[in-house]
């Protein structure tokens, strides 16, 4: 307990705070975006609740986890080697959902595209298992995303408190930004193709790094908003076609 006042009038402590909510809120949008896209196919009464619940456990989780650090950060040690390799259960987690990620992004394309086919989604159709099938998605989710982003953790700070407050602030955010983000993507639709190739790409990723290929998050993320920018530029196009097709209002 006597570290947290010697952190408080650390001018380091503060700046590594700062960069570790920074972080977590940037790595936060992942989730974020998998969380509006599963939560949008659930009935409008069961959609805010599942993204608090969802959420809010992501914070449960996370905050558990940080209280196993020790045996957190020993998951980065190699249990098997293959393909020159070698794999520890961080890569093997990492795989794990990124194949997870490409499989459902892939699956909800197919039916993006595809409306006519009602092949019997992962989520059921009644309320009651809809609810509780996106729950597990979502935790499964936010499993292999907080081993991922507490790992970096550790290796920006020492000191629990900070890592605390930053997983705090960064759930808090996802929180306020979960129904605004995820009622923009149902009122856009092709919103809805590209949050689900942000997926395809960011499973793409985790699978590239479990299996030992550095990604730099800096391009993902960089190519996320460049190719959100041009969507955006599209959306004023055809909002400025549709005004210019409506016939002007008589005086």
């Amino acid at each position: 307990m006597q570290e947290i006042p010697t952190l408080v009038q650390s001018p380091e402590a503060w700046i590594a705070l700062i960069t570790l909510i920074v972080m977590e809120v940037v790595l936060g949008i992942d989730n974020l975006i998998f969380i509006s896209i599963l939560t949008n196919k659930l009935p409008p009464e069961n959609r805010v609740s599942a993204r608090r619940i969802g959420i809010g456990l992501a914070l449960v989780m996370r905050l558990a986890l940080l209280g196993t650090i020790a045996w957190i950060v020993q998951l980065t040690q190699p249990v098997f080697e293959a393909f020159g390799h070698g794999f520890s259960w961080k890569d093997m987690i990492l795989i794990a959902g990124g194949l997870f990620l490409v499989w459902k992004a892939t699956k909800e394309i197919h039916h993006s595209v595809d409306p006519s086919d009602h092949e019997e989604d992962f989520i059921a159709t009644s309320a009651i298992n809809s609810f509780a099938s996106a729950i597990g998605q979502i935790l499964l989710l936010d499993l292999v995303f907080s081993v991922d982003s507490i790992i970096t953790a550790v290796g920006m700070t020492p000191h629990l408190p900070i890592m605390v407050v930053a997983v705090v602030v960064a759930v808090t955010v996802m929180l306020f930004a979960a129904n605004p983000l995820a009622n923009f993507i149902e009122r856009n639709p092709t919103i809805v193709m590209l949050a689900l190739a942000f997926l395809l790409m960011i499973g793409t990723t985790l699978i590239a790094e479990g299996m030992g290929f550095h990604v730099p998050k800096g391009y993902v993320y960089a190519a996320m908003a460049f190719s959100a920018l041009v969507e955006v530029l599209n959306m004023v196009a055809r909002n400025a076609r549709i005004r210019k097709q409506q016939p002007a209002k008589r005086p």
